[in-house]
């Protein structure tokens, strides 16, 4: 028996309410709420496959109700969708627009369903946030601290560096407990962990940020972390290819694995200085070298015969 072919639906999420587009379905918003989420679920056949923008974090409950039902849901970055939407005309927007965008972004592009993650590791997807949002603020601090000549004003900020410094370390732990809570994630964690210059905390990143990581081609993993550069050419005209897109997150996480490993990964500091001797600038080499890390990690977890060369 023929397995029937999705019908995309488009799913504008908002704060309070979703907003719904497809064919032959009711009008109107349901409440972003556990009863919205049933009362969508009950209108959808079950071929449907659902699209829908990242918002920042309200589309995270009712993608994994969605998830957890068994339908088909792809979560697309909001520049993608609306630089679609622009190309075909539509300048305005609004809950219904962008829904029916939604939907036309799906029947054109056909998107891959977005990884459903375990509940480990988004409570380790939450975890890494946070991290992150710490150093964020603690080099704010740093930064300012020097410039303070008021005593109190000064001794506030290094009280909230030193709590700050405490928080890390809790976090940390956390992220550390989040890793061993999953012997899927426990597995993978310790697999990323054999390549020089990836610690404990650049690994729960990728595992993190990057779940399709071990299931995707090198080139698509690369592209996913944002380290693939972009051909630029129009007829004889031959411009120089940057870097651009991609999860933000994760390349930070490679950019620190590929600074300690051309100084202490064999290998890679070999690559990496075979291509300043060429003429690459430093930075083209070192984007290289985060290329092939993203290329390695992947086909740790992709193959498991795989070993890294001494």
């Amino acid at each position: 028996m023929k397995t029937p072919l999705p019908i995309y639906y488009g799913l504008d999420v908002a704060k309070a309410t979703l907003r719904l587009c497809g064919p032959d379905l009711p009008g109107g918003d349901l409440p972003n709420t556990a009863e919205g989420h049933a009362a969508l679920l009950a209108r959808l056949p079950a071929h449907a496959h659902l699209v829908c923008e990242a918002t920042g974090g309200y589309e995270r409950a009712v993608v994994a109700a969605l998830q957890q039902a068994g339908r088909a849901v792809s979560v697309i970055n909001p520049r993608c969708t609306r630089a679609a939407a622009q190309g075909g005309g539509q300048r305005a927007k609004s809950d219904a627009i962008d829904a029916a965008e939604l939907a036309a972004y799906g029947r054109r592009y056909t998107p891959a369903p977005t990884v459903q993650l375990s509940p480990a590791r988004r409570r380790l997807q939450e975890l890494v946030a946070r991290r992150a949002q710490i150093v964020a603020a603690r080099t704010v601090e740093k930064n300012q601290l020097e410039h303070l000549r008021d005593a109190k004003v000064r001794r506030q900020a290094e009280r909230r560096l030193r709590t700050s410094a405490r928080d890390l370390v809790q976090i940390d732990a956390w992220i550390e407990a989040a890793l061993a809570a999953e012997t899927t994630l426990a597995a993978h964690a310790a697999r990323l962990q054999q390549l020089e210059g990836i610690a404990q905390t650049n690994a729960a990143t990728l595992l993190a940020t990057l779940p399709e990581l071990g299931t995707v081609n090198d080139r698509k993993a690369a592209h996913l972390c944002g380290v693939a550069p972009f051909i630029r050419q129009s007829g004889r005209w031959d411009g120089q290819r940057h870097i651009a897109g991609g999860r933000a997150a994760a390349r930070t996480a490679l950019y620190m694995a590929a600074l300690t490993a051309i100084v202490r990964n064999h290998r890679l500091k070999t690559f990496y200085h075979r291509l300043v001797a060429a003429g690459k600038p430093k930075k083209v080499a070192l984007v290289a070298v985060m290329r092939k890390i993203a290329t390695l990690l992947n086909r740790l977890l992709r193959n498991p015969d795989f070993h890294l060369a001494d």
